[in-house]
């Protein structure tokens, strides 16, 4: 199985370009409302889009720990739909959940703001001024939510294995490009170990949504996933009463065979 991410600038074509790629290749196409559905079908409740939609201020960052249970459930979701393999990803932040696989193939839709500007405008049968306001709100909040998200530049090249400027190349043209690029011999496609790796992924990224979401994620309780998908939770706690609540917390996650519970009081609490 091979995954091929793409990312865009607003305004220059690359939603068209991922779908057209996914049609071209038979590839599974994965945008925000395919994500949501996973989400859905795994249980989750993730408001992905009020979550891009948002710029992340150091407040919010220090005061609420909500978006992050978001980020958890949007990874969770991200990695759970790459098990089925073939997928063109667009947007969601696929180049840098997928940066270590060698199966990915990163791309990056690009475009000067003056293409830019007209596209929107055609688009969206808006004015000049509206046009520029979209780009710049877009720009704007994918860089808050990557910044937040994964501590990183949204436009950073070395994410990318592919730059594509669709001021010079059309949708056609392009995908055709990216499914050369794609399909070299020198990418390799993911095999067993990559899809073990995306189940615990997936399965570690609901851990902690489940703790974030129960108040119970804490610097001093740790966990490990084994082969089987038995989870060991080891650390400090400060009451029984929170040791039997974190346990309870992760036995309802499926996926999971068993919970071993090796918290430990913290030294002074009474058993």
């Amino acid at each position: 199985m091979n995954f091929i991410t793409v990312s865009e600038m607003i305004g220059t074509g690359g939603e068209t370009i991922a779908r057209e790629l996914a049609q071209k290749l038979n590839y599974h196409f994965v945008g925000d409302e395919e994500v949501l559905a996973a989400a859905s079908a795994m249980g989750l409740i993730l408001e992905k889009r009020k979550l891009e939609e948002r710029p992340f201020s150091l407040m919010d960052r220090i005061f609420s720990e909500r978006p992050k249970v978001y980020l958890d459930k949007l990874q969770a979701a991200i990695y759970e739909l790459a098990k089925k393999g073939d997928i063109v990803f667009f947007g969601g932040g696929a180049q840098i959940l997928l940066q270590a696989f060698e199966c990915a193939f990163h791309v990056f839709i690009v475009g000067s703001k003056e293409a830019r500007i007209k596209r929107i405008m055609e688009e969206k049968k808006v004015d000049k001024e509206v046009a520029e306001k979209i780009i710049l709100a877009s720009d704007q909040n994918k860089r808050s939510f990557m910044r937040f998200a994964f501590n990183e530049d949204w436009q950073n090249w070395q994410l990318y294995d592919l730059i594509i400027n669709t001021d010079k190349l059309g949708v056609s043209s392009a995908v055709n490009v990216i499914i050369e690029g794609a399909t070299a011999s020198e990418i390799k496609a993911c095999g067993l170990h990559s899809l073990r790796l995306l189940e615990m992924l997936s399965i570690n990224q609901r851990v902690e949504a489940a703790l974030l979401e129960a108040g119970m994620l804490s610097p001093h309780i740790f966990y490990e996933l084994d082969d089987q998908n038995n989870l060991r939770i080891y650390g400090v706690v400060y009451s029984p009463k929170d040791k039997e609540e974190v346990e309870k917390v992760l036995r309802n996650l499926s996926g999971i065979n068993s919970v071993k519970n090796e918290l430990r009081i913290f030294p002074g609490t009474a058993e």
